[in-house]
């Protein structure tokens, strides 16, 4: 890997550590509020809704200028959403602001690496790639946990700076100017990334055309016996892990006795077994072989399930490590399978646009069906049953879709094929 690989990494390490621990601080606000439970999946729902909004235009605006550039672009709107609960607006509106910075930032970060790497290193560097996500979940985690408990707060009350006046009189402000910093610092980084000299034709702007473009590529990935596997695989992940994050709250709350800026902790474990296992497919799974990581799904999926078991932490903490090794193991050969597709047969930053609709297109309807269960007073074992069943049978029959199709022809041969 060369050093700009090194800068990109960097820059969205610090990036996701603000995201995800402004998630934390949102919800410890929410509460703070007094606010209705079922308003926490909404904050998610809020943070992911431009994703799809936007997706039609996003690819089409990375591929209009240096990709560093857009990163950099893409957080100062993040700092300037961030900045909005200092003014007293509602955290489900600053977040959808931060979202859609974050919105822009996306089809940059993951559609740089096929410009900047060969197709057989993009495993490798997904693993890294993933990895360092995964890290900055974990700190982002923990961050946002302490940021959000007492002692945090009143810690951060007692710095002062004698010569600027900052105005924060509150642990809340105190929290945001700390994320604020963070996002500064991924600003810096987005500046040193190499112009890759990736150039493509004109970029329409014409919405209507856009949309239509868009929906064009959409097809196209789905219509590829290799892209509708893998764009099927990481749409299930990316919307399953969402929801279940906010689960793992609500559990570790009703079943293990937790309170938030304990329970954040658990997340933390289950993002140390997602790193765990991107690393270990980063190492032994080939492009070649992507596919053949299916079957973890399913069998997370069962794992999920044995959750409602367990009220001890001691118990829980091997198990979560568990379902975030599997997850971690399966979703980054499909991960890079899915880049290499849409690099092939389009622009880097219109398939990462693709890939990112359809994801968030999936947290979206999982955080709506979750804050429904909520709203209907199911038992949090019962969510947890029909969650791990829905993750297992969906993956059972993308594994089916599979089969079907290489028994119309080798679809595998198509890896490592040359850009159209």
């Amino acid at each position: 890997m060369n050093r700009g690989f090194y800068t990109i990494m960097a820059a969205q390490f610090f990036s996701s550590l603000a995201d995800n621990a402004l998630i934390f601080v949102a919800i410890g606000l929410l509460t703070a509020m007094k606010a209705p439970p079922s308003l926490t999946p909404l904050l998610k729902l809020s943070f992911v809704l431009f994703y799809v909004l936007l997706a039609a235009f996003v690819g089409a605006f990375a591929d209009s200028m240096p990709k560093g550039r857009v990163m950099f672009i893409a957080n100062l709107i993040k700092v300037f959403g961030c900045s909005l609960i200092f003014f007293g607006v509602h955290p489900l509106i600053a977040c959808a602001v931060v979202g859609f910075g974050a919105a822009v930032y996306s089809p940059a970060k993951y559609g740089i690496l096929t410009e900047l790497l060969p197709a057989e290193k993009l495993v490798a560097a997904n693993g890294w790639i993933e990895g360092l996500t995964v890290m900055s979940i974990i700190l982002g985690t923990v961050m946002g946990g302490a940021l959000v408990s007492v002692h945090g707060g009143a810690w951060l009350m007692t710095l002062d700076f004698p010569v600027l006046e900052t105005g924060i009189d509150t642990p809340v402000k105190a929290s945001l100017a700390v994320l604020i910093a963070v996002y500064a610092v991924a600003a810096v980084f987005n500046l040193r990334i190499p112009d890759t000299g990736a150039r493509y034709e004109h970029q329409e702007r014409n919405p209507v055309k856009l949309i239509a473009d868009f929906a064009e590529c959409s097809a196209t990935l789905w219509k590829d016996k290799l892209g509708q596997i893998s764009l099927a695989v990481t749409t299930l992940f990316w919307g399953a892990g969402a929801s279940l994050q906010l689960i793992l709250l609500e559990w570790a709350k009703r079943s293990l006795h937790m309170p938030l800026d304990k329970a954040t902790t658990l997340i933390g474990v289950l993002a140390v077994g997602v790193a765990v296992g991107a690393a270990m497919a980063a190492k032994m799974i080939p492009l070649r072989k992507s596919l053949t990581v299916i079957p973890l799904g399913i069998i997370m999926g069962i794992v999920v399930m044995s959750m409602t078991l367990v009220y001890s932490v001691t118990i829980a903490t091997p198990l979560l490590l568990l379902i975030g090794l599997l997850s971690g193991f399966f979703v980054v050969p499909m991960n890079a399978l899915l880049q290499h597709r849409g690099h092939v047969l389009m622009s880097a930053g219109h398939s990462i646009a693709v890939q990112n609709f359809n994801e968030n297109l999936s947290i979206l309807t999982m955080m709506a069906v979750y804050a429904i269960m909520l709203t209907l007073h199911l038992d949090m074992n019962v969510i947890i049953i029909l969650f791990g069943f829905a993750l297992a049978g969906l993956m059972y029959l993308i594994g089916r879709r599979h089969a079907a199709n290489q028994r119309e022809h080798d679809s595998l041969a198509l890896i490592g094929e040359h850009k159209h």
